[in-house]
């Protein structure tokens, strides 16, 4: 399917960690997709949400590296950026993710994920994790299933 195409109908548009760090590094596998995605953002034409597992997750390479320039390029872009929202995780989230972790089998991370974007009311879930396809309380778009 084509990338404008799935975000047909969304306005708020969760980002988990693979598309960021796709977007940041420019993996030249993804980047034609998700520069497509990043442009929609850029242009309001949707908002991107973000929380605090994605910035974590991006994160892990440069602390490991020591690269202070991209740690920091990370927080800005999912903290001060214009037409992404930086969510955080309250208790609400957190119960919803427990509900989701029984109800699917996720490991934390991505029960936390899909709880926030639940709970920031996004109509969609940008990712490149196949396995979250079976989640049916909100729409999963795996970046390798999109076309430009």
């Amino acid at each position: 399917m084509r990338v404008i195409e799935a975000l047909s109908g969304v306005s708020r548009l969760f980002l988990d960690t693979s598309p960021v760090v796709y977007f940041v590094e420019e993996n030249p596998d993804f980047l034609p997709i998700i520069s497509i995605i990043f442009e929609q953002i850029e242009h309001a034409a949707l908002v991107g949400i973000a929380a605090p597992v994605t910035l974590a997750e991006c994160l892990v390479v440069p602390c490991r590296t020591g690269d202070v320039a991209g740690q920091r390029e990370f927080v800005e872009l999912l903290t001060n950026t214009e037409n992404i929202e930086f969510v955080d995780i309250g208790q609400q989230v957190g119960q919803r993710a427990g509900e989701l972790r029984a109800k699917y089998n996720l490991q934390l991370p991505d029960s936390l994920q899909i709880a926030t974007a639940l709970d920031a009311g996004c109509e969609a879930f940008l990712t490149n994790d196949v396995q979250l396809k079976r989640i049916s309380d909100l729409r999963v778009l795996v970046i390798s299933e999109l076309e430009t």
